[in-house]
């Protein structure tokens, strides 16, 4: 009987990170949805598909393969057979994912795959609709968020080390402009499930956050 742990919440709440440590802590798959979507949107940008075009885009992503494989411990995404690890965290593709993303058939093909490894093996899984919508039955539905300015903060700071010229206020427009979206859009927008466990990260560290969840677990 697999175990399942759903990880929700709003852009740069941590639960990337939070998931990865929950995984490695418990030997659990750790299933980065947000990368097979950054994967579909990285698909459309090369073939110049408009995000703002629903059609086309639900036409487009049927022909897509998007796998994830452990490879040497690590978690790699292949798109169509190609490891896109490195091509999936710009800023380009970040924002063409949160508008693909509430394309219905785009959604529809990544959540079965999804469901699928939740099936068969011990999982974590983070996203913005996994405790409502891909893993309802999960044994642990946890929602974690963070205040607006600590959110932009964290994501200024990783993107200054990797040495890209960025300003905070422009990040928290952003961040607040991606909020909106993932919860007022009509698929599967972004809530807290009613048996999630709200945890926030604005004065908590990783460690702290983490063992929080631990507990929890057991």
């Amino acid at each position: 009987m697999s175990y399942n742990v759903a990880i929700d919440g709003p852009a740069g709440a941590g639960k990337s990170t939070i998931a990865k440590r929950i995984a490695k802590e418990k030997g659990f798959i750790y299933v980065d949805t947000g990368a097979m979507y950054r994967a579909m949107a990285l698909h459309m940008l090369r073939e110049n598909v408009s995000p703002e075009d629903t059609a086309a885009v639900a036409e487009e992503c049927e022909g897509v393969d998007i796998t994830i494989r452990y490879e040497g411990g690590e978690q790699h995404v292949f798109l169509n057979g190609e490891d896109v690890n490195g091509l999936i965290r710009t800023e380009e593709v970040s924002q063409t994912a949160s508008k693909t993303s509430v394309v219905r058939r785009v959604r529809e093909r990544l959540v079965s795959l999804q469901q699928e490894m939740a099936r068969s093996q011990d999982v974590v899984m983070d996203g913005r609709d996994i405790g409502t919508k891909v893993l309802p039955d999960a044994d642990l539905k946890i929602f974690l968020t963070a205040s607006v300015s600590v959110r932009a903060g964290r994501r200024f700071d990783e993107l200054k080390a990797k040495g890209m010229s960025v300003s905070l206020s422009e990040i928290e427009d952003e961040i607040r402009e991606r909020d909106e979206r993932d919860m007022t859009r009509e698929e599967s927008p972004l809530v807290q499930a009613p048996d999630a466990v709200l945890v926030d990260t604005s004065d908590l560290n990783i460690d702290e956050v983490v063992e929080k969840i631990l507990a929890m677990i057991k």
